[in-house]
Order: C-alpha cells, then structure tokens, then sequence
C-alpha cells in the first residue's frame, strides 16, 4: 500500500514564509509527477505547482515567483516552498503523485493523494 503524507503546514503572518514536504512511501516502483493542489474555502481544488521526475516543473499564475516545488527522487519526497504569502493562499493543501506500484495483477501507474495540511495565512 502507498501512502503520501504531508507536513510543514500551520499558522502563518502574511508576508511570510513556509515549506511543505510529502513523502511517499510503500511499494513504490518509480514515481512519475508529484504536484501541490491546494482547496481554499468553497472553491475548488486548484493545481498550484507540479514537477516531473526529470525536474520539469509548472506553476499557476497565482503562485510564479513565489512558490518553488523541488524533490528529492531518492527520498520520494516533493517540498512546496512558499514566500511572501498572502491571506489568499489559506487552503488546505494536497499532494498528489502518480506512482508505479506492483499488484497481485502486474504493475501499474496509479494516482495518489496525501490527506492534506492546512496553512493558514493572518493579514
């Protein structure tokens, strides 16, 4: 069974700073794209950033020049670093990876998602 946990979520004064990490664990053959989504109160849940397992990496328009996605292929963990953040990027936010795993069936690409962290940003 693969599982994503995220951590580094919390309590943040805008203007700020904080960074997120997930980590992927379990039977993991190879990971492909890992992304941060993000669901704000109400709205939909929206991608915020994702990189590919070459290091590609894409952002929304709301988030370029201020959120940096990174990871680390031999520890299956992505970071979300996010500077000079606004009352806006309160959400709880999600990760999500698509991951090549073994089954009793063979092996397959899957998609998975951590359970989420919220962050929460004060004016």
């Amino acid at each position: 069974q693969v599982q994503l946990v995220e951590s580094g979520g919390g309590l943040v004064q805008a203007g700020g700073s904080l960074r997120l990490s997930c980590v992927a664990s379990g039977s993991i053959l190879n990971i492909n794209a890992m992304d941060w989504y993000r669901q704000a109160p109400g709205k939909q849940r929206e991608l915020v950033a994702s990189i590919t397992n070459g290091g590609s990496t894409n952002y929304a328009d709301s988030v370029k020049g201020r959120f940096t996605i990174s990871r680390d292929n031999a520890k299956n963990t992505v970071y979300l670093q996010r500077n000079s953040l606004t009352p806006e990027d309160t959400a709880v936010y999600y990760c999500h990876a698509q991951i090549y795993t073994p089954t009793p069936y063979g092996r397959r690409w899957s998609d998975y998602w951590g359970q989420g962290t919220q962050v929460t940003v004060s004016s």
